[in-house]
């Protein structure tokens, strides 16, 4: 899994200075107007885990204590460049894989993630990493585009995505909510954005 997270990451690293123009046609259909609903409720001492290029720190809330981690060193300087711009003086960022994340346990109040787990190459084991470094009153929040439930369109998600993940490093046609649930998590508020393809979940950890 190691040599796949490295194929993964070089793939990231070499398109990190185009990645910000290639989204921006998603970014226009909703994605950002949904990365502000995935901070509305944020507080506290939060970890959004692959933070990318910085596009949700436009959503930050004020007062939260935020430390941002990605895999990509490409990512995190672009990143880094943004913090900068914006004036986040407060915000932590680090360069760290998902699937081994280096907190201690029961550190955070809040962890947040927008369209990562569809990278991930072992999703269940990043999400028991954020199950792990939640504490046990906390809320891990999701906004992620998963596999559709339609017939025709898991269908073609699935035709598709070996062209997808070989290109752009990124699976089309992953069940995330099942997999957040396998992770030891209970979701308390899952919402459909777009169709059943891009869904908002809230869940809280329930197995220690």
């Amino acid at each position: 899994m190691k040599d796949r997270t490295d194929v993964i990451r070089k793939r990231y690293d070499r398109i990190a200075g185009l990645y910000n123009a290639f989204e921006s046609p998603m970014e226009a259909l909703g994605f950002q107007k949904w990365r502000g609903l995935v901070f509305e409720k944020v507080n506290g001492k939060v970890l959004e885990v692959g933070v990318g290029t910085g596009k949700n720190m436009d959503y930050y809330p004020e007062g939260a204590d935020i430390t941002a981690v990605d895999f990509s060193p490409g990512m995190i300087e672009i990143a880094e460049k943004k913090r900068r711009n914006l004036g986040l003086k407060d915000i932590t960022l680090s360069l760290m894989d998902i699937e081994n994340l280096e907190f201690e346990d029961n550190v955070f109040d809040f962890t947040v993630s927008t369209f990562v787990f569809c990278s991930v190459p072992d999703p269940i084991k990043g999400l028991k990493e954020l199950h792990r470094v939640l504490k046990r009153d906390g809320q891990a929040i999701f906004l992620e585009h998963v596999r559709s439930e339609n017939p025709l369109a898991g269908f073609i998600m699935d035709l598709i995505n070996p062209l997808v993940v070989g290109t752009y490093g990124a699976n089309i046609n992953r069940r995330t909510a099942d997999n957040i649930k396998k992770a030891g998590f209970e979701i308390v508020e899952e919402k459909n954005l777009a169709s059943d393809i891009v869904k908002f979940i809230v869940a809280r950890p329930v197995k220690r």
